[in-house]
Parts: structure tokens; C-alpha cells; sequence
């Protein structure tokens, strides 16, 4: 690989979820987009896991951006993974709450993330 890999999620601010909503939605995104790797692109996660397993949190104010990277990041080859959560705590069942791209190439997750700033 070029530069490395990380794993960016990207949380919708718009919805006012506690902090440790946050977490365990940040939680669930980063496993699932795990998993999705594990199927697609086993090589990068292990590369990923040598290297530290490097994360990035990052923020959004929409669904609607949300979805515009999964669909980018679907395009890209990329494996990712959208929250929808099921509204037993903070949020009505079903809100789409955060977005995991990769573990991939830094340069391709960051062609679609890398104006948005962090947490």
C-alpha cells in the first residue's frame, strides 16, 4: 500500500446524541465496516491491524451526506457500513446516525472524507 490505511466514521451532529450515544454508535459503525472489510478486502485489515488500526472521527450535519459518501465510497471499491439505529434510547427508530469507510488506502478514504472536520 501507498501511505497506509485508516478507517474514518463520520457522525451526524444534526440529531443531539449524548456523548455516549456517540461511542456506541461510532462503536457500531467501525465493527460493522470491519466486517464488511473482512469479506471484501481481507489484506487491508490485516495491513490495517499491523499498523495500529488507525481511526478518525469525523462530522456531518445530514443524512443526506451521509449517504452521498456511502454511495462515493460504494463506487470507490471501498467497504463501509451505515448506521441506522433502533431507536430504543436517544433517537427514533431508524435514524441514520454515522458512517465507517475502510479500513482502506488513506488517500482513497480521503478523497471522500477529507473536507469534513473532526469531532
Amino acid at each position: 500500500m501507498a501511505d497506509g490505511l485508516k478507517q474514518v466514521i463520520v457522525v451526524r451532529t444534526d440529531i443531539g446524541m449524548g456523548k455516549g450515544k456517540v461511542a456506541a454508535q461510532v462503536a457500531h459503525a467501525s465493527l460493522s465496516a470491519v466486517e464488511e472489510a473482512m469479506r471484501r478486502r481481507s489484506d487491508w485489515v490485516q495491513e490495517w491491524k499491523a499498523e495500529g488500526q488507525p481511526k478518525v472521527v469525523l462530522k456531518c450535519s445530514s443524512e443526506d451526506e451521509l449517504r452521498d459518501m456511502q454511495k462515493k465510497a460504494g463506487a470507490a471499491g471501498l467497504p463501509s457500513a451505515l448506521v441506522e439505529d433502533r431507536g430504543l434510547t436517544q433517537v427514533d427508530p431508524g435514524t441514520v446516525t454515522c458512517l465507517a469507510i475502510g479500513p482502506a488506502p488513506d488517500e482513497r478514504v480521503d478523497a471522500i472524507t477529507g473536507r469534513l472536520k473532526l469531532l
